[in-house]
């Protein structure tokens, strides 16, 4: 995370370079302790299940060092997701499954505008506005939250 805090903000290329640098050397030497530590722990224990959880995906796990445009961990979108997984409870009180569902539609719609910095009581707004409008079907994509634009949709508000 020492090098990562160093990195941030650069580009791609500049954070695969400092990377495979500073960072391939420090997981190369991880990689050796774990399988050290592996040969001499019970192979029936739970530590040694982790150590081979790990071993098994070490590909995935160090990917981000080939490829600066990968995150080292998903921090930003576990933060981002925070709301929904904190009011899932929620779900369980909606009386239904059809209500559930419901509800989990809208929350997803208001995360997504939120990720796509869109204003989510406007976007709802003015969405539905077009729906009962008459907007068509075949036409639904524009109104996803990716694809809003406030002046369009205004202007038919």
């Amino acid at each position: 995370y020492a090098i990562e805090k160093d990195i941030r903000g650069r580009s791609a290329e500049e954070r695969r370079l400092v990377r495979q640098q500073k960072g391939r050397p420090l997981a190369e030497a991880f990689e050796r302790w774990l399988r050290a530590k592996l040969a001499l722990i019970s192979q029936k224990g739970k530590l040694a299940d982790a150590i081979r959880y790990a071993l098994s995906r070490w590909e995935g796990l160090t990917r981000f060092i080939e490829d600066g445009r990968i995150e080292l961990d998903n921090n930003a979108v576990e933060r981002s997701i925070r709301p929904i997984t904190l009011n899932r409870k929620n779900a369980l009180f909606a009386g239904s499954d059809g209500g559930a569902e419901h509800w989990a539609i809208i929350a997803s719609l208001i995360e997504t505008c939120k990720l796509n910095d869109v204003d989510p009581l406007a976007y709802l707004t003015d969405a539905l506005t077009r729906i009962v409008n008459g907007h068509p079907n075949s036409n639904i994509d524009e109104l996803l939250p990716w694809a809003y634009c406030r002046h369009d949709l205004k202007a038919v508000a």
